[in-house]
């Protein structure tokens, strides 16, 4: 339903496997979920840089873009330009959040990276659980909320953000009440 890229096939890492240097990239077609509200999910919480809590139940209202990556992870690496990209499309638009997750929490490390590269992309830290409908085994992994919180799509592995069908789906959300 949302993205055009649901038929892409995409590269991802296992995030269960990052310190095996023989962990192979698995590839694995985009896994759309229904669009359903789930309070488990409302409750989920992220640290920002700063050390302030983040609840999804705290951004409804806005559609939500999350981002589950790590510093170590090559599809991850290589889809942040055009997340970045994506981003500042929407840098005059408050009813969007981009929410970029280091799965390992390693926020010094992740901050030093946004910063290295000149990414315009605030780090956040998983504070607890995070629901196995958003994340499962493999990284990079993106969830979109719509601004009630219902979860209407989850991408596995790397995307080129920079896809004009991307922006268009965002928009066609954030003009949703």
């Amino acid at each position: 339903m949302f993205l055009v890229v649901t038929s892409i096939t995409a590269v991802s890492c296992n995030s269960q496997t990052k310190d095996n240097p023989n962990s192979q990239a698995v590839e694995t077609t985009v896994d759309s979920a229904a669009t359903s509200p789930t309070s488990q999910a409302n409750e989920v919480s992220f640290i920002d840089e700063n050390g302030k809590d983040i609840t999804l139940s705290s951004l409804k209202g806005k559609v939500v873009f999350i981002n589950f990556w790590a510093t170590w992870c090559p599809p991850c690496i290589h889809e942040m330009p055009s997340i970045n990209s994506l981003k500042q499309s929407f840098k005059e638009n408050n009813e969007i959040i981009f929410l970029m997750v280091d799965v390992d929490g390693m926020m010094d490390k992740s901050k030093a990276f946004m910063a290295e590269n000149k990414y315009d992309l605030q780090v956040y830290a998983p504070h607890g659980e995070i629901p196995s409908e958003f994340l499962g085994n493999a990284i990079p992994t993106t969830v979109i909320l719509n601004k009630k919180g219902e979860l209407v799509d989850r991408l596995e592995g790397g995307r080129d953000y920079a896809d004009p069908a991307i922006k268009k789906s965002l928009d066609k959300l954030i003009q949703i009440n």
